[in-house]
């Protein structure tokens, strides 16, 4: 197992950064690794970590502005090479339809419930790090 998972978490609410981080917590899962955190604020610094590489699950909050996370994550879907997987951060149920649409790799209501939250990155980190295995 690797030492540590960077996980990039774009949202421009400073809030929604911080839920993200105490729901995950440094462990999300037993037999995942520790994350690390990596929080943008803004488009140019989401792709820019992205280019630089090493990041292995991008959190991604739909109601961020100007550029929401679902669209976010339909561009880095198309324009990134071996794109990480995309936990997405929608409104509620009735936004499930927009994160198929955006091929988000999961998605969980905002706000984030730690149960949830925790299960669906320690998924989408198991998926990734034993592809990378």
């Amino acid at each position: 197992m690797q030492p540590t998972a960077t996980v990039l978490v774009y949202s421009d609410d400073a809030n929604t950064r911080e839920q993200v981080r105490l729901a995950a917590g440094r462990r999300p899962a037993a037999d995942v690794p520790p994350v690390e955190f990596l929080e943008c604020a803004t488009l140019p610094a989401v792709l820019s970590a992205l280019d630089r590489g090493g990041i292995d699950v991008c959190v991604l909050d739909g109601e961020t502005a100007p550029a929401g996370g679902m669209g976010v994550c339909r561009q880095i879907k198309d324009e990134i090479f071996d794109c990480p997987p995309v936990l997405l951060l929608i409104g509620g149920p009735q936004d499930a339809w927009l994160a198929t649409w955006s091929r988000a790799d999961a998605a969980v209501t905002h706000p984030v419930d730690p149960v949830d939250f925790a299960d669906a990155l320690a998924s989408l980190l198991r998926r990734r790090l034993s592809v990378g295995a």
